[in-house]
């Protein structure tokens, strides 16, 4: 009796511990909804700049105060590896209280090492730098009541190819009545019956009725000339207007001179630029100059995208064919019990569905069977190697990564997880993973770079998502999802797999992805997780060698690679997570 009443209390304890844990992992934040569908046709958005204009030193005098809920939203110089306190160390606290841990990767080279570490990381991320950075990433702000008008963005060449600039005109600077009328006075004489002639269609001013102002050579403005300036191309006319002289076309400075405004305006209209100097993908920064006032925009250098398109064979508005659009990737080491397993629950539901394996086990056995395709690696690759390997055999449009342990059952509804890619801008959609113990999880992770200085940058994960999708209210928009994800295939082989993460990595993919995978999960498509509860004198051969190169202990050389690539490819001073 006593030994029963013990038990139910423990039953009690555990059941209470378990509540806490869920009520307090619950999501208790109101999450916005977001649309990412796809829209007809391309939408016309306009940009606006950020001014920088020079500070008006009488302003210094004026107070003001600072609005810390905006405030504190902006990037600082420099960011710190801290975590939280340790605080009470009470049992199960980890699980109801989840504490934000800081790890400094530098740790992960001797201190003999560390020196030549930073300076060899600094010398790769300036070439970096000067590779991926181009004058197009420079701010450029049009100065107020500037007569210079020209476009701030969207103006693209083809490589050695030629293109009329767009939105080019100068504008006459308003001036008072009085100094108006006065050079009307001036210029009223001889010059100005000419053009009254070439411009009847202009409507005189109403104040003054024996005035036209936009016949004035050029009224309150008097340019003698307007520049342009470049050095990956040169300039020229694709028409000439009358009145406008034209001095270096066809060279890098080309400069326009005319006595009247609209003449010159009109000749703006046939402004046309070649690039000269062959680069792929780079960007111009065009000087437009005239008396008083100089302006700069960029016209960017590159090859149109090329497309990708798959050949699905599928018409959208009917029923997908899954068989068509998707390819099913996974990577086996050791595991041919739970690989077969695996492809039979594939079969029960697609039978059709062509699965590529990858295989770097040391003594590979054969895996055959229709719409199967096996590969052999070197043993022990590694994890990452064979993602790589999957993956670049997959010529579907989409790719459904799992592992080799995942029971396909009634509720891992590819369709679901299509339709979502389909239908919206995202490249990679997670399910979730139904565990043995009847735990489903999704992982969904976000995760953030917080600008550093000289010792490299922090890298913030944690739990949780953005915004919820509109139209799938069991979909959300993340950064990092569980290892059951379809994909848009040629985002995955952009991204990539580093191969030097053998055994231990996932979210490293979806940080090599920031910034170009837009992420969501769903937590409506499930895939089962076989037990991996096996009693010690149940274990085989095989369970015992898997166990090693799958779980190294924490002070391992793997783990020293993965924090060493943090702290080197990336950049990373620091690893904060929850």
């Amino acid at each position: 009796m006593r030994s029963l009443r013990k038990t139910v209390l423990l039953a009690l304890v555990a059941s209470v511990v378990l509540v806490l844990a869920v009520l307090h992992s619950w999501p208790t934040r109101v999450y916005s909804t977001v649309d990412v569908r796809y829209r007809p046709g391309p939408g016309a958005e306009r940009l606006l700049e950020e001014r920088l204009p020079e500070p008006d030193p009488s302003a210094s005098t004026i107070p003001y105060h600072v609005r810390e809920s905006v405030a504190r939203l902006l990037a600082r110089n420099g960011c710190v590896c801290e975590g939280e306190s340790r605080g009470v160390n009470l049992p199960f606290a980890q699980l109801l209280f989840p504490r934000v841990s800081a790890h400094p990767l530098h740790t992960a080279f001797q201190a003999s090492q560390l020196h030549e570490m930073k300076r060899r990381r600094a010398k790769e991320y300036q070439s970096f730098q000067m590779r991926s950075q181009t004058p197009a990433d420079l701010l450029v702000v049009a100065e107020a009541n500037s007569p210079l008008q020209y476009p701030t963005q969207g103006v693209e060449v083809r490589p050695l190819k030629t293109i009329l600039i767009p939105g080019l005109a100068l504008k006459e600077l308003p001036r008072g009545v009085h100094t108006e009328f006065q050079q009307f006075e001036r210029y009223s004489c001889g010059f100005y019956s000419q053009d009254l002639q070439a411009f009847q269609g202009d409507v005189p001013n109403q104040r003054h009725p024996n005035r036209v102002p936009s016949l004035r050579p050029l009224g309150g403005f008097h340019p003698e000339h307007l520049n342009f300036s470049a050095s990956l191309g040169t300039f020229n006319v694709a028409a000439e207007v009358e009145g406008v002289k034209v001095r270096g076309d066809g060279e890098m400075h080309m400069t326009l001179s005319s006595s009247l405004l609209p003449s010159l305006n009109r000749q703006l209209q046939f402004i046309t630029y070649t690039n000269t100097l062959f680069h792929p993908s780079t960007a111009e920064t065009v000087q437009l100059e005239t008396e008083g006032h100089q302006a700069l925009f960029t016209i960017k250098i590159r090859h149109g995208v090329t497309p990708k398109l798959y050949n699905t064979g599928s018409d959208a508005d009917k029923e997908y064919n899954i068989s068509a659009l998707v390819t099913i990737a996974t990577k086996t080491f050791l595991r041919y019990d739970k690989l077969q397993d695996l492809i039979d629950s594939i079969r029960r539901y697609y039978p059709t569905v062509t699965i590529v394996i990858a295989d770097d086990s040391e003594h590979p056995k054969t895996v055959s069977g229709p719409y199967i395709e096996h590969y052999i690696m070197p043993f022990g690759k590694g994890w990452f190697a064979g993602r790589n390997l999957a993956v670049s055999q997959v010529t579907t449009k989409y790719v459904l990564w799992v592992d080799d342990d995942f029971i396909f059952t009634a509720s891992t509804k590819l369709e679901k997880l299509v339709d979502v890619l389909e239908k919206t801008t995202l490249d990679l959609v997670g399910g979730a993973v139904r565990e043995a113990t009847g735990y489903t999880a999704t992982y969904r992770q976000t995760i953030s770079i917080e600008a550093g200085e000289e010792d490299g940058d922090c890298l913030h994960m944690r739990r949780g998502f953005h915004h919820i999708i509109q139209g799938f209210p069991h979909c959300v928009i993340t950064d990092g999802v569980i290892n059951f994800f379809l994909a848009r295939t040629d985002k995955v082989q952009q991204v990539g797999f580093d191969p030097r993460l053998a055994r231990v990595a996932h979210l490293e993919f979806f940080i090599d992805g920031l910034g170009s995978l837009h992420v969501g999960s769903c937590d409506d498509v499930i895939v089962n997780h076989a037990t991996k509860i096996k009693l010690p004198w149940g274990q085989s051969e095989s369970d015992k060698t898997y166990a090693k190169f799958r779980y190294p202990p924490a002070s391992s050389d793997a783990t020293h690679t993965k924090n060493g690539l943090l702290y080197f490819k990336n950049r990373f001073q620091c690893l904060t997570h929850n």
